[in-house]
């Protein structure tokens, strides 16, 4: 099947796969506003392409033992920043496999926290097994930023259940003055990372929702529905505070880096996984959405097609109105074009809550693009083997 999104361009795009595949590092800037793990088969998979994908990342994770972290150091989230990095690196690269196995080790959830202090002295130590395989010079930086972790780690910190990796990005975060991308730069050098990765915030900030039944809720992970029930009523609003106890909007801006980051993409992308959480939450920085609208190259909305709790009550419809009210903040007059030109569906594989409204998206000037992302085996979720050739063909 071949879609034509513009005159000159058809899906799928033979061509263009065929001359990325050869030359990755001349690929194309494709940039999204992500967060967990709805994109981690994909990334592993566009580093085949290109080298130079951009990925902000949200930073407000609340849950698992990104919250302990966050709590003892009062610092943004790096759960998923670790483990984009690790999805982009080259695996090929001698080594990188086992500080991969390293970074996504955890410490078992049921042993007594003075058996893991033990664990962390040995991995410190660089007699740890995990660590004693990895060559230098990485083993030796790792061993320093696990003993500089121990060092600063409060005495009762709970190591159950904790990434060696986020350990060991705290640890660089803390030694280079609070700031994250420093030490995300050091590492994606170390292992090779194709792609860029950065935090849309480097501070100790929360994400709360205001729902329609009037209640507040603060933490991103009440609202994803994996670590506690799901909501049972829609969301209204969101929104970023500093204070979890008495929580009111507070006023994020963009960074100037961050802004050019936006402005040099080929393609820019809303993608598939948790809506409010993981996307919606990173226009609600102030800038976000004028950046995006400064741009000419396409940006597509990939609608999930399975269910997403925080979408209770949202139609694709809906969220594409929320995309367009988010996107808006401090600039109401964007035409919907600016923020969104075209979104991406499986009508026949898909599963959309309330349908599909073709004439919603006519008047809106968006374009609506049906095309065989899902296959058997994926059902109901996207395969990143179907996607990836569309958003390729699309820059």
């Amino acid at each position: 099947m071949n879609v034509i999104i513009h005159r000159d361009t058809t899906l799928p795009n033979n061509i263009n796969l065929a001359h990325f595949k050869r030359n990755p590092e001349l690929g194309p800037k494709i940039l999204f506003f992500s967060g967990g793990t709805a994109l981690r088969g994909l990334s592993r998979k566009l580093v085949h392409y290109t080298y130079n994908s951009i990925h902000i990342i949200t930073a407000f994770d609340s849950g698992g033992s990104s919250a302990k972290l966050r709590e003892a150091f009062h610092m943004p989230a790096v759960g998923d920043i670790r483990a984009r990095l690790m999805d982009l690196a080259d695996q090929s690269m001698q080594g990188n496999r086992e500080i991969y196995a390293l970074f996504a080790y955890r410490f078992p959830q049921k042993a007594h926290n003075s058996e893991l202090m033990k664990e962390l002295d040995k991995m410190a130590s660089g007699k740890h097994r995990l660590v004693a395989r990895i060559t230098d010079p990485m083993r030796k930086i790792i061993c320093t930023h696990l003993c500089r972790f121990r060092k600063k780690m409060p005495e009762d910190f709970d190591l159950r259940g904790a990434s060696i990796g986020n350990l060991v990005l705290t640890a660089g975060y803390l030694e280079n003055r609070r700031h994250l991308d420093p030490v995300i730069s050091i590492f994606s050098k170390l292992v090779q990372v194709r792609g860029l990765v950065r935090p849309i915030a480097n501070k100790y900030l929360h994400l709360a929702a205001e729902l329609e039944n009037g209640s507040v809720i603060v933490g991103q992970h009440l609202l994803t529905g994996k670590e506690t029930k799901p909501i049972s009523s829609r969301i209204k609003k969101i929104f970023i505070t500093d204070d979890f106890e008495n929580p009111h909007p507070y006023e994020l801006k963009l960074r100037t880096k961050m802004t050019g980051l936006i402005r040099k993409a080929d393609l820019i992308c809303y993608p598939m996984g948790s809506f409010f959480t993981s996307i919606l939450s990173q226009l609600l920085v102030k800038g976000v959405g004028e950046a995006i609208a400064a741009t000419s190259v396409p940006k597509i909305y990939i609608a999930n097609t399975g269910w997403d709790p925080e979408c209770f009550g949202y139609t694709v419809m809906e969220q594409v109105d929320a995309l367009l009210e988010y996107g808006r903040i401090g600039d109401q007059a964007k035409a919907p074009s600016d923020l969104i030109s075209a979104v991406l569906i499986d009508r026949k594989n898909g599963n959309y809550p309330g349908g599909i409204d073709d004439d919603y998206f006519a008047r809106q000037g968006i374009k609506l693009i049906d095309y065989s992302i899902i296959s058997s085996a994926s059902k109901p979720f996207i395969d990143e083997n179907m996607l990836l050739p569309v958003l390729l063909a699309l820059c």
